[in-house]
């Protein structure tokens, strides 16, 4: 074979374990249960228990705000998440935390959030008599 067959070869070869590797290494979401099994750092969604509440006091520590999340599975943990409460944190959705699990406390090292949308496809009007109909 010539050097140049080879040589493209072998970087044919390197191109094709990169991609591999970039692919192995994505995340999922994982619940709190896979994310206690190991101490890798996971993606784990899920909804603000509102019931439990908030912890954020900005006086004491303004880089400390805890909160329970209930993930898809429907298991509830606290989470702590060491940085200033998210504006709007309150009219969230759905939350992605990025983080590890600790003795039961899911410790957070970023929160993403999912708004409500202003463009609402089911938008409904209120009537000042009370009822309410469909917006078209």
């Amino acid at each position: 074979m010539r050097k140049s067959a080879i040589v493209g070869l072998i970087t044919i070869a390197i191109c094709v374990g990169f991609l591999v590797s970039l692919n192995a290494d994505t995340n999922s979401y994982s619940t709190f249960t896979e994310a206690a099994k190991d101490p890798k750092e996971f993606h784990v969604m899920g909804y603000w228990e509102k019931e439990k509440g908030t912890y954020y006091d900005a006086q004491k520590d303004a880089n400390h705000f805890a909160f329970y999340m209930k993930d898809q599975k429907g298991s509830v943990n606290k989470v702590v998440y060491n940085g200033t409460k998210p504006q709007d944190f309150e009219r969230s959705e759905k939350l992605v935390l990025i983080g590890k699990m600790k003795d039961d406390t899911f410790y957070a090292s970023k929160i993403l959030m999912k708004c409500p949308s202003k463009y609402n496809n089911d938008l409904v009007e209120v009537k000042k008599d009370g009822k309410v109909e469909k917006y078209n």
